[in-house]
């Protein structure tokens, strides 16, 4: 068999098409976060800070150590008065960090003279830091070049004794302390600070639905106010089965600009679409009668009153039973004036005796579309949904003959509004754990929507 050229070139572009809008799908970011050169300061500062790294590094360059060299001119080196010290951070585009960092103490011990001395010290440590992807996918700071310049010497050995005295110390002492002091504390610094970064792809659990667990897609990208990271969004069911982004809907392309001050968290539409489908299954839900006091009662006699024209099929005055159940996956679309929830669902309506088994009257397709309203709560993202529209419904089957469905569509909104909708948002109210990253807090944030996306902007005075 010889195939036509002009066949073989469309199989050609028909599989490649496909390809590329699987390939495309499995590429695209499910979030992605612009972290503010003030949130790596504070977490910087806050490592600083809370491990008291340089007290504990001073303490470890003055112990004696086999084979160590003597310090020139000047015996018994203690450290001691080490304020807090000065941070400053500038992100260098395509590279990584720069750091430079004023520290202030005094250097105590015994000169040649015999004389207790103290020295106060204030110097400036500079040091490169680029930020790389490790072979785990994780975001990692590694220092370079790191250089130390004293900025101010005061001593109270008597004047006479300055000249010499300050030209040996300069020479043997500060210049051989500092730098083993201080460059070390800077990998011990952002050692600490690498630990905030490995949070990230921590897996979380979802409860009884799945797990989630963010990574870094791409290697981390600088610019001159902020680190870019896309993230890959991994979801799995409690089944174990991988849950991907759809391919059907329009990944993020242009993002909004990035606030000032500000750590912004941008969450895909196609992600949150992901994420209720992990949790699908919980949607299901049978209606019974007493979910829905105050509307029509669910009995055979209120569908023949609604349809006379299939009231003679049906069995008089007998219980019903709604069964919902998703049929498709939700959809989650976002522009700046709304966020819309769309389920895709079957609504069976069955007679539900009390001495026999259901059967079934019919079943119809469902299009729900229901406004989303997102807070975070505990760190996380929470949904709430509340019933906009029915856009479509359709008869899927019937055990009891051919008839008008819109009729129905009334009864069924109701019923979708009092007992469907509010058991879904029980569903949700977990919530959608965000990624742990230098201990940024998410409950302080603005929460905005952009196209296909929903921006969370965290202050960086909140981290």
């Amino acid at each position: 068999m010889v195939l036509d050229p002009k066949m073989s070139r469309i199989w050609c572009i028909l599989f490649l098409g496909g390809w590329l809008a699987l390939s495309q799908g499995a590429d695209n970011p499910g979030a992605i976060i612009k972290v503010d050169v003030g949130t790596i300061d504070h977490a910087v500062s806050t490592a600083l800070t809370e491990s008291d790294i340089l007290r504990k590094m001073a303490e470890e360059a003055t112990k004696k150590k086999l084979n160590s060299e003597p310090i020139k001119g000047i015996s018994g080196v203690k450290m001691k008065d080490i304020r807090p010290p000065v941070v400053t951070l500038t992100l260098s585009p395509g590279t990584g960090l720069f750091m430079a960092v004023l520290v202030q103490m005094t250097i105590a011990g015994k000169s040649f003279t015999g004389r207790n001395m103290e020295i106060k010290v204030a110097a400036n440590l500079t040091a490169n830091s680029r930020l790389s992807q490790d072979a785990l996918g994780i975001p990692k700071f590694s220092s370079e070049n790191c250089h130390i310049t004293l900025v101010s010497v005061k001593t109270n050995l008597p004047s006479s004794l300055l000249p010499k005295v300050m030209s040996k110390f300069l020479d043997s002492t500060l210049q051989k302390v500092l730098p083993r002091l201080l460059c070390p504390a800077v990998d011990a610094v952002l050692n600490l600070v690498n630990a905030k970064l490995t949070t990230v792809t921590s897996e979380i659990s979802l409860g009884t639905a799945g797990t989630l667990r963010y990574a870094l897609l791409n290697p981390p990208t600088i610019s001159e106010t902020f680190i870019q990271l896309d993230l890959k969004t991994i979801l799995h069911q409690k089944e174990g089965d991988e849950i991907h982004l759809p391919t059907d809907q329009t990944p993020l392309t242009s993002l909004p600009p990035k606030k000032e001050a500000a750590t912004q968290l941008i969450l895909s539409a196609n992600f949150l679409s992901a994420e209720l489908r992990v949790m699908q299954a919980s949607f299901n839900l049978d209606i019974r009668d007493n979910m829905v006091l105050g509307l029509l009662p669910l009995v055979t006699s209120m569908l023949g009153a609604l349809i006379p024209k299939i009231s003679g099929a049906l069995p008089p005055s007998q219980p019903l039973v709604i069964a919902m159940r998703e049929a498709e996956p939700p959809l989650v679309t976002i522009t700046p004036e709304a966020g819309v929830v769309r389920l895709f669902s079957t609504a069976e309506f069955l007679v539900s005796p009390s001495d026999s088994a259901p059967e079934s009257l019919f079943v119809l397709d469902v299009h729900s579309d229901l406004k989303a309203r997102f807070v975070v709560r505990g760190e996380k993202l929470c949904i709430s949904l509340a019933l906009d529209s029915l856009s479509g419904m359709a008869l899927a089957s019937s055990s009891v003959g051919t008839f008008d469905e819109l009729l129905l569509k009334g009864i069924l909104a109701n019923v979708i509004h009092v007992a469907y909708v509010p058991s879904i948002n029980e569903a949700l109210q977990g919530g959608i754990p965000l990624p742990d990253l230098l201990g940024i807090k998410y409950r302080q944030a603005e929460i905005s929507r952009s196209e296909n996306a929903l921006v969370l902007s965290v202050p960086a005075a909140e981290t």
